[in-house]
């Protein structure tokens, strides 16, 4: 049957970033789709909240929450060491968390601010599958997920340092598939358009501007968080057993419309 390709029954997963948006999504839909999933962010209680959501919509223990600052290599590893407690090996990364603090042009960006935003988009996945991805070597399967941005893709005279660190994204995933194919283990990227979060909602709160670049797209909408979670299940899963290396777009047709975002 169909349903079994997407099947995630007896798996394991971290989502960062998981308390809101495409995370929250990401492992509710993973969740449903029968994975245990550990929900991490910096917000405790808001992870705890979407934790108890999915347990009580479920009505099973699938959700565990902890607190998350991925820009800290130590708090990612207290991260793997509670999944590993809480529900025993790893077989599925999200590294959704990402920061943005800076809009505008490259040359007003201060040292600070960039290496803020390489360390939470960047270092992090990169210490994430260092800490978890040889152990999936070692059971002969696993996947490994970063979402990445189509920022990646092009250039921008506000989101400049974000578009390198997203491009550098899918580098990464490039590097671990080749390192970890041999092993059964995948590592891809997805890269969403603008998504209605609220990390992003400076481009979608005000309805006029909405309206006006939404209806730009091919769809004519900007995305929401679940557009999103249909993908991350797709390469958890059976499903996407044979993609790796790649970067999945979920952007409405924007890159492929040459639309202004």
């Amino acid at each position: 049957m169909a349903a079994e390709l997407f099947d995630l029954t007896g798996k394991s997963a971290i989502v960062t970033g998981g308390s809101r948006g495409i995370g929250e999504a990401a492992a509710r839909r993973m969740a449903e789709a029968g994975a245990n999933v550990v929900i991490a962010s910096r917000d405790i209680e808001a992870c705890e909240a979407a934790a108890g959501k999915i347990n009580a919509a479920l009505g099973r223990e699938a959700a565990a929450a902890t607190r998350c600052n991925v820009s800290r290599k130590e708090d990612l590893s207290a991260l793997v060491a509670f999944a590993e407690d809480a529900f025993g090996a790893i077989d599925i990364v999200v590294s959704n968390a990402a920061a943005n603090v800076h809009f505008g042009p490259s040359r007003e960006i201060d040292d600070g601010a960039f290496a803020k935003i390489m360390t939470s988009n960047v270092n992090a996945s990169h210490w994430l599958s260092q800490m978890t991805m040889p152990k999936m070597a070692e059971r002969g399967d696993g996947a490994f997920i970063i979402v990445s941005s189509i920022g990646a893709f092009i250039g921008s005279s506000t989101l400049g340092a974000y578009g390198i660190s997203k491009a550098a994204d899918i580098q990464i995933a490039r590097n671990l598939a080749v390192e970890y194919g041999a092993s059964n283990v995948r590592a891809n990227c997805i890269c969403p358009g603008i998504v209605k979060t609220k990390f992003a909602e400076a481009l979608w709160k005000d309805p006029k501007v909405e309206a006006h670049t939404a209806g730009q797209l091919p769809l004519r909408r900007f995305g929401e968080p679940d557009d999103i979670a249909g993908a991350v299940v797709f390469l958890a899963s059976r499903a996407g057993a044979w993609m790796t290396g790649q970067s999945i777009i979920v952007d409405g047709g924007a890159l492929v419309s040459m639309s202004t975002l």
